[in-house]
Order: C-alpha cells, then structure tokens, then sequence
C-alpha cells in the first residue's frame, strides 16, 4: 500500500510539472497605420508666379509648444508666419504646419510626408530646403536633421533641446546656426551650448548666437535677424 501512495505521488507530481507553462519566445507581424490630420500656412514671395520657370528655395518652419492645437491663426503668435502676417516679405517658399497635439511631441514622418507633397507639387528646389524650429520645434527641428540627413540644405535651431548623441547622425556638410537666451529658464542655453561644442569638436560647419538678458523668447531676435535669411541662401546641397 505503501509503495502505491508513493508511486500514486510520483504519478500526480509529473502531471503537475507537465501542466505548468513553459517560457516561448514566438514570431509575428502587424502592419501599423498612422495617420495624422496637419493643418499648415504656405507662403509664395512675390515674385514666384511671375518667374514661371524658375524653381525657388523653401524654408521648413516648426513652431513651439503654445502654438500647438487645432486653431491654425495661433501660428501667427511668432516666427515667420508672425512675420508674414505683418508685412514682411521673403523670398522663398514657407511651410509651416501646425503640431495638433497640445501636449505630443512632433510627428516628424507626417511632416516629412507633408513636406514631400509640397515640394512634389510646387517649384521647389529639391536642393534648396531650410529647416528652423523654435522650442518645442527646434528640438523636432534637430530630430529631422538626425531623421533625414540628405534632405535640408540647412538648419536654424532657437532654443532648442536634443540629445548630444544626435551630433553623430547629422550632415557634416550640412551648415548649422543656433541661437539661445543666457536667461532661457524653459530650455537652459547649455542645451544649446553642449550640442553644439560637440558639432564643432567633430567638425562641423556650426555658427552661434547667444543673447544675454534674454530668456526664453529668443526667437523674437533670432526670426528678425536679417542675416540668417541672407545666409541660408547661400546654402545649396551638392548632392
């Protein structure tokens, strides 16, 4: 009897173990759609219908993080757009779209895809682009430069914010100008200031501006400085 209990045991224990779920490590695939609705201003100088058969350059505008939403005016609040609903002409083509998440970051393929679209059914210079962002913006700014390093010509970053890692996956052909406030409490300048010690430690072509006394609306100076637009015509991609 004894011999039986045991054996009995022996019996219920195995099946125990046998029942008991082993680790797997399985296979799959799920084909992903994401799909995002991105209002936009697209500004045409002057000149671009009378010059018919000319291809012109196109500046990639990113606004921060209070321009954000559903309300397509509040990109009028800074930057260009502020700048174009005030009179001031350019002379180049202006994208910017508009982030609709209040409290999301930058979906860079949709503007990419955006971006593409323009450039596909417009008189763009494919080897003309500009990329500037503010803020929120011109982290996603410097995020596109990582994301499509054969695609902009040039960029401009104002307080901006990126991790120091991205220096390595930029154009080093690609020339860079980045402006920050000394007094930035949103973004500190020495995001500004790491990342582009960096760039210029592994030889990039990188100009900056810091403005003392100044906080974090140091795109006020930055998108009025005359020079920038003067120096990112200069800028033209060889390949």
């Amino acid at each position: 009897m004894k011999n039986y209990l045991v054996l009995l045991s022996f019996l219920l224990l195995s099946q125990g173990c046998s029942a008991q779920k082993k680790s797997q490590l399985l296979e799959g695939e799920m084909k992903t759609v994401n799909v995002q609705k991105l209002g936009y201003y697209l500004y045409y100088p002057e000149d671009y219908e009378t010059k018919a058969k000319e291809k012109f350059p196109l500046l990639l505008f990113l606004h921060g993080g209070g321009e954000s939403g559903d309300t397509l005016a509040t990109l009028k609040t800074n930057g260009p757009p502020k700048m174009i609903a005030e009179g001031k002409q350019f002379p180049f083509l202006i994208l910017a779209p508009q982030n609709p998440d209040k409290k999301k970051w930058w979906n860079t393929r949709a503007v990419v895809q955006l971006l593409d679209t323009i450039v596909a059914h417009n008189r763009v210079d494919p080897k003309r682009i500009y990329l500037t962002g503010l803020s929120r913006g011109g982290g996603a700014a410097w995020e596109m430069a990582v994301q499509y390093p054969e695609k902009f010509a040039a960029l401009a970053v104002v307080c901006g914010m990126t991790p120091v890692p991205y220096a390595s996956w930029i154009d080093k052909n690609m020339p860079i100008w980045v402006f920050h406030g000394e007094e930035d409490r949103s973004i500190p300048i020495s995001e500004s200031e790491t990342m582009v010690g960096q760039l210029q430690k592994m030889g990039h072509d990188v100009k900056f501006t810091r403005y003392p006394d100044v906080g974090h609306d140091s795109w006020v100076k930055a998108y009025q400085t005359e020079e920038l637009y003067r120096w990112l015509l200069q800028q033209k991609r060889n390949n």
